[in-house]
């Protein structure tokens, strides 16, 4: 096939170190869907054969499959650019196969891990047109890392200290730190060097490597404006903790911050490539719309939608609210 699936191939369809995170293809959970069809819409023009264990989770003939994977192939390598996420390559297959019985499309998307008809979510444009009413300032981060979402309406960014709005507030202290880390690094001094990191990240900061630099970077903690995902521990805290994480991992974001709350976290919207991270959670229905603290219409709008689909925690008929399961555990209830 063009240069599309072998690229996706060669760079996708590589098993994660974490062991528990594999899908049955053997890359991670967060790219079984993409890179798992790239490879067997790839495997299948060399071979004309449709992968083992399809017939599990469809009801037509191998026959019919072949005829599938012919117009996916084509479909993929006409798609300019090809699909890069789980919701485009739905997309794609959905669109593709729009002909073929439902039974069958679902249970090819299933067999790769890629979502539902019925999950899917149309996004607006993203980016506000003019600047919106109480907007502080804007942060421009660095990649996020996996691991900095608390949950599903909190995460820890970096701000390089290069960029403007930083290079005028990094405290001398900081910046003498990261110096002097820097020298006890290259003498191979590095009890010393880890001393001053620790004082580096007491001031709010950290040493961090980015395309093999060393960046001294201010931690922000970002609260979500206007939404409220359900607690770790409620039904579907798990689901709104890997959405998030799968919207901004990897990725740098765009932060309009409005407010600070009384946790010291930022309180900000958050676009990444785009997309307007709270619609998103919004719609797939993994948080609330947070009135009591944000009374913007498009929000209760997202929510009602995805209350009307019953998708996310909406599937059930009276999801518990994260504000109300917080002030129960604070009374002991």
């Amino acid at each position: 096939m063009g240069n599309a699936l072998r690229f996706l191939c060669g760079h996708c369809c590589k098993p994660a170190a974490d062991s528990d995170s594999l899908g049955p293809h053997g890359v991670s959970a967060a790219t079984v869907g993409v890179s798992a069809l790239a490879h067997d819409l790839y495997h299948y023009e060399i071979t004309s054969q449709v992968p083992e264990g399809l017939n599990n989770h469809v009801k037509s003939s191998k026959k019919a499959q072949a005829n599938w994977y012919k117009k996916l192939s084509e479909a993929w390598r006409e798609a300019k650019p090809p699909p890069k996420t789980p919701e485009e390559a739905s997309r794609l297959v959905i669109q593709t196969l729009k002909r073929h019985q439902k039974p069958d499309v679902e249970g090819l998307l299933a067999f790769y891990g890629l979502p539902l008809p019925h999950t899917l979510v149309e996004l607006s444009a993203g980016l506000p047109d003019s600047r919106p009413e109480g907007l502080k300032f804007e942060l421009h981060t660095i990649p996020v890392d996996a691991k900095a979402v608390a949950d599903g309406d909190t995460v820890t960014v970096y701000v390089s200290t290069m960029d403007p709005r930083e290079s005028s507030s990094v405290p001398p202290e900081a910046q003498i730190a990261a110096v002097e880390r820097s020298r006890a690094r290259a003498e191979k001094n590095y009890a010393k060097a880890d001393a001053l990191h620790k004082k580096i990240v007491d001031l709010g900061y950290r040493v961090l490597n980015i395309q093999n630099e060393e960046i001294l970077c201010r931690k922000y903690r970002i609260r979500l404006r206007g939404i409220d995902a359900p607690e770790s521990s409620m039904p579907y805290g798990k689901e709104a903790k890997e959405e998030l994480t799968k919207l901004v991992q990897g990725k740098c974001l765009r932060v309009l911050v409005f407010d600070e709350d009384r946790y010291g976290r930022i309180v900000g919207d958050i676009f990444c490539n785009g997309t307007f991270v709270q619609e998103s959670m919004l719609k797939k229905g993994l948080a609330w719309h947070y009135k009591a603290y944000d009374q913007r219409p498009e929000l209760e709008k997202w929510e009602k939608e995805a209350r009307a689909k019953r998708v996310g925690l909406w599937a059930s008929s009276n999801p518990e609210m994260p504000w109300e399961w917080r002030k129960d555990r604070r009374e002991g209830r």
